[in-house]
């Protein structure tokens, strides 16, 4: 901005410059206002008098360059923070370089007039345009570094928040905790989150063809990644995962989100090839309390442990399609590759070995013991 001093105007031009400060500062908010839609009603009332004195300050603060005066104004530090205060007030910065662009000409030809009545010769006024423009050009340039700085401020906040957000609903946080937490991201809340659990590599590029709204974890342990995507179609969902390795947990609603993130972590430990878990709803079940199962299948299977083992298996694996197929031998029978009578016989000795076998609370016993193993 010290080009400026190139010109070293002399104190009468300089003077008659200023006496029409004012008219032009006037001209320049009222052509933004004309000519920028997104200015029409952000210039009038007080702050469109705000914007008057800050335009006569930057065209003072050039003038008193251009006359070869030393001043301890930094039009440029102005302008910076008038790029950041846009964002504030929700405009892009092609609003504002819009503005720049109106204010440069207008302020040029209030100026160009000034240098002219003044008697500046014909080349003093060509280089004074020149360095005009060059001025303008730079304040414009510092506006633009404060509206990218503080947009790169506020998303990076933002993002912050958003993760935040998901952290706490991962936690299981209470629902006043979650619904500060999601004031403060500017996050609307769903009827229900849909957690999706997959290798921290592929969670963001997964993340982008998702609603907007879904909230992304990349940084958990294990390298896993994880989706919270609101209101699924879970059809839908999981055909936009093909291809990935992601475990889909069920949908609930928004604040047990942590509930829905538990079942999938669970489900990728009982198989990495899982995807649904609505599918495996059983075993994830009967897997619930690995303990309270193991001392189940103990005591219902007890009677099989006086039988070798390979007769114990055998008996078995019949037990467990007697109990799926309902008792029907033919069926039983396809379903272990062996003759009916086969499965006659086998069935003779387990009642022998579990005489209350048609009890309701035997047989919900021996279905739960051999469930899990047998899928």
């Amino acid at each position: 901005m010290r080009r400026a001093t190139e010109l070293a105007l002399d104190e009468t031009t300089v003077m008659a410059l200023r006496a029409a400060l004012k008219t032009t500062a006037d001209e320049v908010v009222q052509a933004i206002i004309d000519e920028v839609p997104s200015y029409a009603n952000a210039l009038t009332g007080r702050m469109g008098g705000t914007i008057r004195r800050a335009v006569r300050t930057a065209l003072g603060h050039y003038l008193d360059l251009a006359g070869g005066l030393a001043t301890g104004v930094d039009a440029g530090d102005a302008a910076y923070e008038l790029g950041r205060g846009e964002v504030r007030d929700g405009r892009s910065m092609d609003a504002l370089l819009s503005a720049y662009r109106v204010g440069a000409r207008v302020a040029w030809r209030g100026l160009a007039a000034g240098a002219v009545s003044a008697g500046l010769p014909a080349e003093e006024v060509a280089k004074f345009a020149e360095l005009t423009f060059a001025y303008i050009d730079e304040l414009s340039a510092a506006s633009a570094a404060g509206h990218a700085d503080e947009l790169a401020a506020r998303g990076l906040a933002h993002e912050r928040h958003l993760e935040q957000l998901a952290r706490d609903l991962l936690a299981g946080a209470g629902a006043d905790v979650l619904l500060a937490a999601a004031q403060r991201a500017g996050w609307q809340p769903p009827t229900s989150l849909t957690a999706v659990l997959l290798p921290a590599a592929q969670a963001r590029p997964a993340y982008r063809s998702l609603d907007p709204s879904t909230l992304v974890l990349d940084d958990l342990p294990d390298a896993l990644g994880v989706l919270l995507v609101p209101d699924a179609d879970r059809a839908h969902l999981l055909r936009q995962l093909t291809g990935r390795n992601a475990v889909v947990g069920p949908a609930h609603p928004w604040t047990r989100a942590s509930a829905s993130y538990a079942r999938a972590v669970r489900a990728r430990s009982l198989s990495p090839d899982i995807r649904d878990t609505e599918d495996h709803l059983p075993e994830l079940v009967l897997s619930a309390d690995p303990d309270a199962y193991a001392d189940l299948r103990a005591r219902a299977l007890a009677p099989l442990r006086t039988l070798s083992a390979s007769t114990a298996r055998r008996l078995e694996e019949t037990l467990r399609a007697w109990l799926l197929h309902h008792g029907r031998r033919e069926e039983v029978a396809t379903a272990l590759f062996v003759h009916p009578q086969t499965v006659r016989y086998r069935m003779s000795q387990l009642r022998e070995l579990f005489p209350d076998l048609g009890s309701p609370q035997r047989v919900l016993e021996l279905t739960l013991a051999v469930g899990l193993t047998g899928r």
